[in-house]
């Protein structure tokens, strides 16, 4: 184990900004708020934070609409509180990564406002650019937010590309001089000290540049398998790395990875293909999409959400590849909802839910609330929501004629702005004194940072525990990984194994008593039990779980 691979022994902490911490009461969280609650993060043992964006943008799609690539927004503060901040961090012995991306500016940027002036302008080809006969649109790929991926405007007869908001202009990848300009942004954070970067779908930089049509017969047809994973993106990645990443010792980069495939993410992230060091993928997530349709209501299938997360964890091991492994972010509803029990066993499937993914081969990423088992906040009206998507989604579903209590209930469960409520630090909040840009959950009295660091039992305490094992046990951050009891109808299981010792992990994921044979893994040898979510677990031949129950034994 050298340097290169530091990251394999770290946890990850997202932070979105707006959420986090207040420091001026207006009701946005900023960077000195951060600066405040470091030691909520330090304490927990994180080696890596990862910040989303916070450069100036309109905000239109919360900051992934940048329209200033080398200044802070406002909003958040200045470029001496981020310079703090990375001081701050530093001091701490972390690391702080940002967001980038790359795939797409705001129509804000100055390169759009540009390129909008016509082809006689340098910044022109910057963006994707379609002249058709009468106004007919170039293709019928559809946006990831709603409606054609292609806007007109008028004063110069064409169509830009935009797979996101209409306000978010897709660049061109394809143009070198383009390439050249990220490069030098880029290198102006790293020189800076910022330790690496997250990568916003970074690999729809390559479209096929014949822009075909695509069938529309299920979401999955919508034009996307001409952009995703394309031609040209390990040449663009490697690039890159060679540009930007391998200059800066100790560095750490993580792909976001839009309707991926297992071998690209091999090849994005072998090390001896110099692109990056991880990546995450988001299959594992779909599995409470009926038909592949996210905004309809259904319960997630417990045997392919096995499937997809051992077939990632196998296969990228077989290729050695590297996963980002999580369950939640800012643009996933809460999994403590999704996946668990957000009432009758809160804490028991928190720390479950916890186990089964920083035990696997990967680097674990916690978003943050995760740790203190925050919940989706069950919204009442739609004037609750905030996020661009959730907006359209409504508008969509009431045009198909579903009722506003159906869709609000669909919303409750799968918005982006269930995890987006402000982070709740005591029994009062504790996020603003002022009026908070989103609303936060109703449960902050008893879901919250000041009560779980004070009970020894809790969420956190536990969370703790888990990233400090794996600071310990080469075996969780460096050995192969074997699931086991794959067709146990409640039962996640697998066993990590490096050098002379074995580590079998179990996690029931649901709500009722599970029966498990365990002998023919720890008969004989000695064994050690290194977390469990219960006070109580004897090693018996055969045992009952308890709702939620998890354990993970060391096998000598």
């Amino acid at each position: 184990m050298g340097y290169k691979d530091w990251f394999k022994k770290a946890s990850v902490y997202q932070i979105y900004p707006k959420s986090f911490k207040d420091s001026n009461d207006d009701g946005i969280g900023d960077i000195k708020g951060i600066i405040q609650k470091l030691d909520h993060i330090e304490n927990l043992g994180i080696e890596v934070i990862w910040l989303t964006p916070i450069y100036v943008s309109p905000q239109k799609d919360n900051g992934y609409d940048i329209e200033d690539y080398y200044n802070i927004d406002p909003i958040f503060g200045t470029m001496d509180d981020f310079e703090e901040l990375l001081t701050e961090v530093h001091n701490r012995g972390m690391k702080l990564i940002m967001d980038m991306v790359i795939n797409h500016t705001s129509t804000q940027h100055r390169w759009f406002k540009e390129a909008k002036k016509g082809e006689d302008n340098p910044y022109h080809d910057f963006y994707i650019w379609k002249k058709t006969k009468d106004r007919k649109l170039p293709n019928n790929w559809e946006s990831k937010f709603g409606g054609s991926a292609w806007e007109y405007v008028e004063d110069i007869d064409k169509y830009y590309l935009h797979l996101f908001d209409v306000s978010q202009a897709d660049l061109n990848w394809e143009n070198p001089k383009l390439r050249l300009e990220i490069y030098k942004m880029m290198n102006f954070w790293m020189k800076k000290g910022v330790d690496g970067f997250r990568l916003d779908v970074i690999n729809l930089l390559s479209k096929n540049q014949d822009f075909p049509n695509d069938t529309l017969e299920s979401p999955n047809h919508d034009g996307r398998r001409f952009y995703t994973d394309g031609p040209r993106i390990h040449e663009y990645l490697k690039d890159i790395n060679k540009n930007v990443f391998s200059l800066y010792e100790n560095s750490m980069t993580v792909g976001e990875m839009s309707s991926t495939t297992i071998p690209n993410c091999i090849n994005y992230t072998n090390p001896n293909n110099m692109e990056l060091d991880m990546t995450f993928n988001f299959h594992h997530l779909k599995v409470d999409y009926l038909n592949g349709e996210k905004w309809i209501l259904a319960q997630f299938e417990f045997d392919k959400l096995k499937e997809i997360l051992f077939d990632w964890q196998v296969q990228m091991q077989v290729g050695n590849g590297w996963n980002a492994t999580f369950w939640s972010n800012h643009d996933q509803p809460r999994a403590l909802s999704r996946f668990g029990d957000d009432k009758s066993y809160r804490i028991e499937s928190a720390k479950m839910l916890a186990t089964s993914i920083h035990l696997m081969r990967g680097t674990p990423y916690i978003y943050q609330g995760e740790e203190i088992g925050m919940t989706n906040p069950n919204f009442e009206s739609i004037n609750e929501y905030k996020d661009i998507e959730s907006i359209n989604a409504y508008k969509n579903l009431i045009k198909k004629g579903y009722s506003e209590d159906d869709v609000l209930q669909i919303l409750r469960s799968k918005s982006r702005d269930n995890s987006r409520t402000p982070m709740q630090w005591n029994e009062n909040g504790g996020f603003t004194k002022g009026s908070s840009w989103i609303k936060m959950a109703n449960n902050y009295k008893i879901i919250n940072a000041k009560y779980e660091i004070e009970d020894e039992e809790s969420i956190y305490n536990y969370y703790k525990k888990l990233i400090n094992l794996r600071k310990e046990y080469d075996i969780i951050s460096h050995g192969d990984i074997t699931p086991i009891l794959k067709d146990h109808e409640s039962i996640l299981a697998y066993i990590r194994e490096y050098k002379n010792q074995k580590l079998l992990v179990v996690c029931n994921f649901f709500a009722q008593n599970t029966e498990i044979d365990i002998n023919q893994y720890i008969k004989n040898f000695k064994c050690k039990i290194l977390i469990k979510n219960y006070c109580e677990r004897d090693l018996s031949k055969s045992m009952i779980l308890k709702p939620y129950e998890c354990f993970a034994i060391l096998i000598n």
